[in-house]
């Protein structure tokens, strides 16, 4: 899928989880911390797009993630391909083919996602705050490249970038200092699994499998029958598929705070009676 489906579909999925956790497990999240952990996971379930890397001196190609901060996102997808194209190089069996280009190899497996997911947390758990911080805004700025796309191309990676630093500092400030947030790593992580899912039921698939052999092959791409595969970028993705997502995300967003401004409403009435 595109970014911004794959951006869409992730925050859809955080808030779809949120709110079956808050219904079902009884664990409730102050409207910050839904609103951080859809906007992280939205982030991450970008991520594993930046092993499709482009010109970083020109500020062309690769894919939408890789344009985020401009020549230094794309210098990051460009080491990124570059690692993942290494490793699978290192591991291919004899019937996988040669590649040229990493995409859709390391950074598109559940080790990565697991990888990801768990540094993020190691992260905020050692440096504290400031990596908090950190993390927020880089998951902000890719957040805000996939969800609001068109917006983000005609502005620009600097005023993209301005934007995701002022939700960092907002988000800091009303943040306690004294806490490891875990729930920032199982987003990433979460954003990248996905993000695998959704790549899933496109016609190329992804080597979800990795790094267990099927029959003589390391990388074998996983993925639904071509005759109901989603075509990237077709009618299917960008109108269905981004209309559900939206769809689920304003149900859950309804499902979580409409009874408590509901509650509200009526303890303000009955306040007003009672004077």
């Amino acid at each position: 899928m595109m970014g911004p489906s794959h951006a869409l579909s992730g925050a859809a999925a955080w808030l779809a989880g949120s709110w079956a956790l808050d219904n079902f497990a009884g664990y409730h999240q102050s409207p910050l911390a839904i609103g951080l952990g859809a906007t992280v996971c939205a982030g991450g379930a970008l991520l594993p797009d930046l092993d499709l890397s482009g010109r970083v001196t020109t500020n062309q190609g690769g894919a939408t993630v890789a344009h985020t901060f401009g020549v230094f996102s794309l210098f990051v997808a460009e080491v990124i391909e570059k690692v993942s194209l290494g490793i699978y190089s290192a591991t291919r069996m004899r019937h996988d083919p040669h590649r040229r280009n990493g995409h859709r190899t390391f950074a598109h497996t559940l080790p990565f996602a697991a990888l990801i997911g768990w540094g993020t947390t190691a992260l905020a758990a050692h440096f504290g705050k400031w990596a908090v911080v950190g993390i927020i805004f880089v998951m902000a700025g890719m957040a805000l490249r996939g969800l609001f796309d068109k917006w983000a191309e005609r502005a620009g990676w600097l005023i993209v970038t301005l934007c995701a630093a002022a939700i960092a500092v907002f988000t800091a400030a009303r943040l306690p200092g004294d806490r490891g947030y875990p729930l920032l790593g199982f987003a990433v992580g979460f954003g990248c699994v996905v993000h695998l899912l959704g790549d899933i039921i496109t016609t190329a698939g992804v080597p979800i499998l990795w790094p267990i052999p099927t029959g003589r092959r390391m990388w074998r791409m996983i993925g639904v029958p071509n005759g109901i595969a989603v075509k990237v970028g077709g009618k299917t993705e960008t109108i269905v598929l981004r209309t559900a997502f939206t769809l689920v995300a304003l149900l859950a967003i309804a499902a979580l705070f409409a009874p408590q401004l509901l509650h509200r409403f009526e303890f303000d009435a009955f306040a007003d009676r009672g004077h």
